[in-house]
């Protein structure tokens, strides 16, 4: 019966388990737990949500569409548009521009899109020495940006037209830097020693 269900889900087009969320809950949990002497399970950081964002120019619709199609690709998911909220004249830039896209990753495509992301994408950079380890907010957040997304597998060369980078947040539930950067690291992202 169990198996039935499960290969019904796979046919209508549900994600599999990602294999992060094993690893998390076999040595990443009792690991972090030991650390920082937590009290409960509950207490211990996890991956929330993780939000990539693109920056087009204004008024450039064609960009817009191609930057759409290539996140759409990237994450799975469907894009939101972005417009701008006021008015500014230094950048030629009026109030409800649209001015880019953006995607909200949470659960099991979050934790997909971060196991890409530190096996397969970051070591596809040219001369990749690790991720920065001072991108911390303060919070518990790591922040890192993309230069161009042909690095994503997903991107075909032959509908590519331009490089576009992103912004890529990776928001967790730790209560300050040092948590989160052990938690990060346990779960595989290639940080560098300070």
């Amino acid at each position: 019966m169990a198996k039935k269900a499960k290969d019904e889900a796979i046919a209508v087009g549900a994600i599999p388990a990602p294999r992060l969320k094993e690893h998390y809950k076999k040595n990443v949990l009792p690991k972090l737990k030991e650390q920082f002497g937590y009290s409960t399970v509950m207490q211990v950081p996890k991956l929330d949500k993780i939000v990539i964002n693109m920056g087009v120019k204004a008024g450039d619709d064609k960009n817009l569409e191609n930057s759409i199609r290539d996140m759409t690709l990237i994450t799975g998911q469907k894009p939101v548009v972005t417009m701008s909220r006021k008015a500014i004249s230094n950048f030629k830039l009026r109030e409800n521009v649209k001015i880019g896209c953006k995607v909200t990753l949470r659960g099991d495509r979050a934790l997909h899109f971060f196991d890409k992301l530190a096996t397969v994408v970051l070591p596809r950079i040219r001369d990749f020495q690790g991720l920065s380890a001072n991108s911390f907010d303060g919070r518990g957040n790591y922040a890192l940006g993309l230069k161009e997304q042909l690095v994503f597998p997903e991107i075909p060369y032959d509908t590519f037209d331009r490089i576009r980078g992103m912004d890529i947040i990776i928001c967790t539930t730790a209560r300050n830097d040092e948590e989160a950067r052990s938690f990060l690291k346990q779960m595989g992202l290639p940080l560098r020693e300070k």
